[in-house]
């Protein structure tokens, strides 16, 4: 067996990363950009090239699957936990399975925030080529080689069918996101279905602090024909998956053209918790419009006005709300912050890949213009996925700007959205031979500037819970 010296071999060992099991101990250390563990003692079932180190027999081992799955039965910290029962509680989205080191940069000076490190849907699995393997392994080395034992979440986020659900249970993750969308009826012109909330017709329902709802024969009726199928699934899975698992549940009525009324709000949930299902937290679809990377669309006073209601009707029932598409919403973040009794969720992903995107135009300009470009041709096929007003006439040509200009394309709201809804097409994009164009040097380049990449996650995520918290 050879020798393995680290010095030598150009390993820089994660200083937070060393631990013990037994007599034997487990470390993470860094060569030539990539992670490796290294185990000085007995194997203990590790997966890698057999060496020696200081005269004890050691196991230099790669980041596999295999690999994880040990990590996160030896050391629990590094296997997710529900957490949403706790106040505040944020999901940091890594679609590129490098940001969770800035991740936790950022909330380790919030220790009262449970971060949700792995959180994907099955959407951005498919654009991004991974698995809920690979995104809850990836967060599992973070947490270890950065020694965060605060705990985190791995959220199965905005699953719709019943294979979606085993898939990420399966994995291990620790909170299902039930999207609706699929179920919720925007035709309220069929009268055919039945009333499910008759008792509540014109009545003032009392909610907390002073706070009421009033709910008419209209708002029965339309609340039956709107939700009255999502209701029905959301109980076969509530029974089928939830009931027999140790994860959290959150429902998500928020991708519809329509606001959530109140009204609806409460009658959903009064139904739910009379049928005995228990759920972590809900997200409506609030008031003006979330869109993706930028600030929030719409009037602040009428968002307040309703977030204060639909916050009265969550803490009347014992759940949180939560925020989808959260990621650069500062304007209403304080607002949240002050009617929500520090009890929320808070969903952010796609600013993480800006931020990826940015570091590129800071330290690749030249690759950066060419991913630029390619966003503008493939922008028309992207936003058929997303609700955006996007003005490619705002963003200035790039022929007209310097490459020290270049990051400041990410104050513009316009490029925000093209860069964005894009990433999909970039991370994709192949030649006549099948060969990616720009993902193996994206992914170089991080990988480059790993350090720098969490400097900026660290600073950016933490704008967000500064904002949230105060």
């Amino acid at each position: 067996m050879k020798e393995l010296c680290f010095e030598a071999g150009g390993f820089e060992i994660y200083n937070n990363s060393v631990n013990y099991y037994g007599a034997s101990s487990v470390m993470m250390a860094k060569k030539d950009k990539e992670d490796y563990i290294i185990v000085v003692g007995e194997s203990l079932g590790f997966e890698g090239e057999k060496c020696v180190y200081k005269g004890e027999n050691a196991i230099l081992a790669e980041k596999t699957h295999s690999n994880a799955k040990l990590l996160r039965k030896l050391f629990p910290f590094t296997a997710p936990t529900r957490g949403l029962k706790r106040g505040i509680s944020i999901g940091t989205g890594d679609r590129l399975g490098l940001a969770t080191d800035g991740h936790i940069a950022a909330v380790k000076k919030y220790p009262d925030v449970f971060p949700v490190f792995a959180q994907q849907s099955i959407r951005e699995l498919n654009l991004t080529s991974r698995s809920y393997e690979d995104v809850l392994d990836t967060a599992t080395f973070s947490v270890y080689k950065n020694g965060y034992k605060s705990g985190f979440g791995a959220d199965g986020d905005h699953l719709k069918t019943i294979e979606e659900i085993q898939y990420a249970l399966d994995c291990g993750y620790s909170l299902i996101t039930l999207d609706l969308s699929e179920h919720i009826k925007s035709d309220l012109l069929d009268k055919s279905a039945d009333n499910l909330f008759k008792q509540y017709i014109d009545k003032e329902i009392p909610l907390t602090e002073g706070h009421s709802v009033y709910i008419s024969e209209e708002d029965t009726i339309e609340a039956s024909i709107i939700y009255g199928e999502a209701l029905e699934y959301i109980e076969k899975i509530y029974n089928s998956f939830i009931i027999n698992n140790d994860v959290d549940f959150e429902i998500s009525i928020d991708e519809t053209a329509a606001s959530t009324k109140p009204a609806h709000h409460y009658l959903i949930a009064s139904h739910l918790v009379n049928k005995g299902i228990v759920f972590e937290s809900l997200a409506p679809r609030f008031v003006g419009e979330f869109q993706k990377g930028i600030d929030y669309i719409g009037d602040v006073t009428e968002f307040e006005k309703e977030l204060i209601i639909h916050q009265a009707i969550a803490k009347h029932f014992g759940y949180k709300l939560s925020v989808h598409s959260g990621s650069d919403k500062f304007s209403i973040f304080p607002i949240v912050a002050m009617h929500t009794d520090n009890k929320f969720h808070v969903k952010t992903a796609g600013t993480n890949w800006l931020e990826a995107v940015k570091l590129v135009a800071i330290k690749e300009p030249k690759f950066y213009r060419e991913l630029h470009a390619y966003a503008l041709s493939a922008f028309e096929r992207a936003r058929k996925y997303y609700v955006v007003t996007t003005n490619i006439d705002n963003i200035p040509a790039l022929d007209t700007l310097s490459d020290d200009g270049l990051p400041k394309l990410f104050s513009n709201n316009d490029a925000r959205q093209l860069l964005h809804i894009t990433y999909g097409e970039i991370l994709q994009a192949k030649d006549e031979l099948g060969k990616y164009i720009y993902r193996d040097k994206f992914f170089d380049i991080l990988k480059t500037h790993s350090d720098a990449y969490a400097e900026l996650l660290s600073k950016h995520i933490g704008r967000h819970l500064e904002a949230l918290l105060g």
